[in-house]
């Protein structure tokens, strides 16, 4: 079997978690930022030093493409993830599925094998979704979940319209999302999270992906004086975003685990500590891969944001910012993961992901799985991000004999 150059592909998620280092030492590339356009031109060059054929789409994916005049004509198989990170972040997250697809390819390509099906590495757009909403945007606009149009015209946090900051970069594109219709996917990732290494497993083959429900929720009460306002005469909107924040907290202790919910984003108006808050605007990440629990929590914190506009005389209003069905991925890639992790003597286990991933949409077009392999201590979204070189290593051998086998490699 093909192996892969080892130091080429450590070499170069060293040198990419090195791109995008502000003046404090933070790791950002945020979608068609500067950074990221650093990023993407050193990716993109690995590419064409490849001898891969590089395109770019409306929507800013860069795709890789490895096909010979003999298996033009088949569905190719796809690989990828992306390379734009939240802010000061780990180097992991995103580019070891780039890049190790990347390599996977080129090694293929370099040992002189032939391939039934092309094969294409894709670094999607905005999968972080930090400075345009929704996250995992490139993926969605190239299963055809979101139309371009609608995507380029988006505003970031910054003020900004994404078209204009891809045409900025240089990475607005020249032909439309979805231009190539894959047999079918593969992301390999780092976990995000505690599991593998904390039960010492080495690959984790993942089955499914939780829904992800994202509200910002907007409390308005009455601002007043913090020493002399009795409790009782208040109507404070701080208090009552608090209330929302336990509630789901409770929500979550009684799904024994299955439920997840999180407030990121805080802001409360006017902003002083003497002063009781007039409004409050915060964000609720719910999760579970089950889309009757979810919708069972949405339906519960909408009922609770009801009840409380009567009991704190509040006004609430919501906003959807994003919505993601559970996703249960190709059971015949999954079993194609285990099969190469126990030739390889790799301990495995089959796996939720956590976390939104650019393989759900892929999902959407065409059979499609995901590889993870141990953060330690479960730790993303974090310069303290890290993963050994082993695990890196053994993933890649298990993605690598995955891909060839679905790429019919001669």
């Amino acid at each position: 079997m093909i192996t892969i150059n080892e130091k080429r592909v450590l070499d170069r998620i060293n040198a990419l978690g090195k791109v995008g280092i502000d003046a404090e030492g933070r790791r950002i590339r945020l979608a068609a930022d500067d950074g990221d356009k650093a990023g993407r031109d050193l990716v993109a060059g690995w590419m064409k030093d490849a001898g891969l054929r590089v395109v770019v789409d409306y929507i800013g994916n860069i795709f890789g493409i490895w096909e010979t005049a003999e298996n033009k004509k088949e569905q190719p198989v796809m690989v990828g993830s992306h390379i734009d990170t939240v802010i000061n972040a780990g180097q992991f997250d995103g580019c070891y599925g780039v890049l190790t697809g990347l390599e996977v390819i080129q090694s293929l390509k370099e040992a002189g094998c032939k391939t039934t099906r092309p094969l294409v590495v894709g670094a999607f757009t905005n999968e972080e979704g930090v400075r345009y909403s929704p996250d995992m945007m490139g993926s969605l606009v190239y299963a055809g979940g979101l139309s371009a149009e609608k995507a380029l015209a988006i505003v970031g946090v910054d003020g900004t319209v994404l078209g204009e900051e891809l045409k900025r970069i240089g990475y607005a594109g020249t032909v439309e999302p979805g231009f190539i219709k894959p047999c079918a996917f593969i992301e390999l990732h780092i976990e995000q999270g505690p599991i593998l290494e904390a039960e010492g497993y080495q690959i984790g083959a993942v089955e499914n992906l939780q829904g992800i429900s994202w509200q910002q929720i907007t409390i308005e009460g009455e601002q007043n004086h913090a020493g002399t306002t009795p409790i009782s005469y208040r109507i404070d909107a701080g208090l009552a975003a608090a209330k929302v924040i336990t509630f789901m907290r409770d929500r979550c202790l009684k799904s024994n685990g299955k439920t997840l919910s999180t407030t990121g984003c805080i802001e409360f108006k006017p902003n002083a500590i003497n002063v009781i808050p007039s409004k409050a605007v915060f964000t609720v990440d719910v999760r579970n891969p089950n889309e009757e629990a979810l919708q069972a929590e949405e339906k519960a914190l909408a009922e609770y944001l009801k009840e409380l506009e009567k009991t704190d005389k509040v006004k609430i209003t919501t906003k959807r910012l994003s919505r993601f069905k559970p996703v249960l991925f190709d059971e015949g890639i999954v079993k194609l993961v285990e099969k190469y992790a126990a030739k390889n003597h790799l301990s495995c286990r089959r796996i939720t992901s956590g976390a939104g991933q650019d393989a759900q949409n892929l999902a959407l077009m065409c059979p499609t799985a995901m590889i993870f392999i141990p953060s330690i201590n479960g730790i993303s979204h974090n310069p303290k991000e890290f993963c050994k070189d082993t695990d890196m290593l053994a993933g890649a051998k298990v993605f690598m004999e995955a891909v060839s086998e679905l790429a019919e490699v001669k």
